[in-house]
């Protein structure tokens, strides 16, 4: 039991580390010397399409371009673009060639328009604070990286949104090392959110830009990995305090989206997906039912573990914004993780594949 709770009070150690060392949203942009294009992907987005531009076009960053780029939209996203003919340029997608996914290709073609020496991918369920672009591109600039990104302030609004989406920010403030993800260039250090992501542009087509990660359910993450693989720094960065990215509203869209990149994020390995469920049983679940056991029997060191996670848990859940009580539920998210863990997995090797938005992906 010593050892046991060594091991997660190491991990206690490093989750500090990482909140303490992860670079923030503060200091804004001096001057507006340089153009930021801010590139916003559209399918079936009638509930967000109008909070989203009108965060946008509230920007204190005035040297700046919005190009939406409706996706074949079958609701009434397109009817609610049209209201803001002259503040945006819109653009309607072309057919999705084959073997592309449809927000990547979205993306490539956002990029083909836009006319900034920066560019700033957000998607619709995105929120920015006024400054929020003022500051990214300061960071940028300060740090003269090819990228900036980072994992929004995610509000959760039903049962499972509570139990999985904070988790996120529990996978990267835990399990990457942030220095050496943010002060080298290794791909294998890499964590990105797809929700925003600010580039120079010199970087991103140097790096072949979206067309380079064309079939990737995951391009956040391969995107940055290609940039890196081309020598170009990408920081993560703590973007809570300036960016909301509400991205579920129902159980139904958790449960698809999660599913559609947790095991294409780990390369697609049944060996890996093995290891992180047992790895999420053995530290995270366990010390619930020692608890339990140690309350009972008086045995008060078998309640140790539990508390050091309950610990663990809230630190990231108040460094993120994050609900101040979910660190209650960590032992549950943990079961819930390795099942759809075990979903995704499934349905990635019988080939049944991933619906999202009305689309199959394999």
């Amino acid at each position: 039991m010593v050892i046991y709770i060594s091991i997660l009070f190491i991990f206690l150690l490093l989750t500090v580390m990482n909140i303490l060392t992860m670079p923030r949203l503060k200091d804004q942009s001096d001057h507006e010397s340089s153009k930021v294009s801010i590139l916003i992907p559209m399918r079936n987005e009638q509930a967000n399409a109008a909070d989203v531009i009108d965060s946008v076009l509230k920007s204190t960053y005035m040297n700046k371009e919005i190009i939406v780029l409706n996706d074949h939209s079958e609701d009434l996203t397109e009817n609610i673009l049209d209201t803001y003919r002259g503040k945006i340029k819109v653009i309607q997608g072309e057919k999705l060639p084959e073997r592309w996914v449809g927000k990547v290709f979205a993306c490539h073609q956002l990029s083909r328009q836009a006319t900034g020496d920066y560019y700033c991918f957000i998607d619709a369920d995105v929120r920015l604070e006024p400054d929020a672009i003022s500051k990214g591109l300061h960071l940028l600039k300060k740090h003269h990286a090819g990228l900036i990104t980072g994992f929004p302030q995610f509000p959760a609004k039903t049962f499972l949104a509570k139990l999985l989406v904070p988790l996120q920010h529990f996978f990267v403030f835990f399990h990457l090392p942030n220095i050496v993800a943010n002060h080298s260039t290794k791909p294998a250090f890499t964590a990105a959110h797809g929700a925003f992501m600010l580039f120079d542009k010199n970087a991103y087509l140097a790096s072949g830009g979206h067309y380079a990660v064309r079939h990737s359910l995951v391009e956040d993450i391969h995107i940055t990995r290609t940039l890196k693989q081309n020598g170009f720094r990408c920081i993560l960065s703590n973007v809570t305090k300036s960016i909301t990215c509400d991205m579920y509203e129902t159980n139904a869209e958790v449960w698809g989206g999660f599913t559609k990149n947790i095991f294409t994020g780990i390369g697609r390995s049944v060996p890996a997906a093995f290891l992180v469920a047992l790895f999420y049983i053995s530290f995270y679940f366990i010390p619930l039912p020692l608890f339990l056991i140690g309350v009972f029997s008086g045995n008060w060191m078998l309640t140790v573990p539990l508390l050091i996670i309950f610990l663990q848990t809230f630190l990231i859940d108040a460094a993120t914004s994050q609900s101040k009580l979910h660190f209650l539920l960590m032992p549950i998210s943990a079961i819930a993780l390795v099942i759809l863990l075990s979903t995704a997995a499934i349905k990635g090797l019988n080939g049944s594949g991933y619906k999202w938005k009305g689309r199959i992906y394999q």
